[in-house]
């Protein structure tokens, strides 16, 4: 029987549903302390479903987006926390019409640099 989507997680589960290994959940909690599983005797973890959302969202940005672990940090304290915001997307798209931008600007200077190789190579 499958859980309800309120009830805590353990570390495997969270581990499996994200398809990470629990030690990365673990170095992600010293990252982003906007992950706080609740933790019992023997130092079991518990992941409210706040957490698991957010783990959610890091996982999103490190693996799909391409973030690094300081670009998501920045990300969180642009945001204000490590909730997905409804502008997630067009930060990534925005963050690619960028990136076009300056692969585009330094195809151009290529371009330029290319022909005037050509011209000096030509003797004019």
């Amino acid at each position: 029987m499958a859980k309800s989507p309120e009830a805590f997680r353990t570390i495997s589960e969270v581990a499996e549903e994200l398809g990470v290994q629990q030690h990365v959940l673990r170095f992600w909690e010293t990252k982003f302390p906007q992950i706080r599983p609740l933790k019992r005797g023997g130092g079991r973890r518990y992941y409210r479903p706040e957490d698991v959302e957010v783990l959610q969202h890091i996982r999103q940005l490190l693996y799909d987006d391409k973030y690094t672990i300081k670009g998501v940090q920045q990300l969180f304290r642009e945001q204000g926390s490590g909730r997905p915001a409804g502008n997630t997307a067009s930060a990534a798209e925005e963050l690619s019409v960028i990136r076009r931008r300056a692969l585009d600007e330094l195809r151009g200077e290529l371009m330029t640099l290319k022909s005037d190789l050509q011209r000096l190579a030509a003797g004019d």
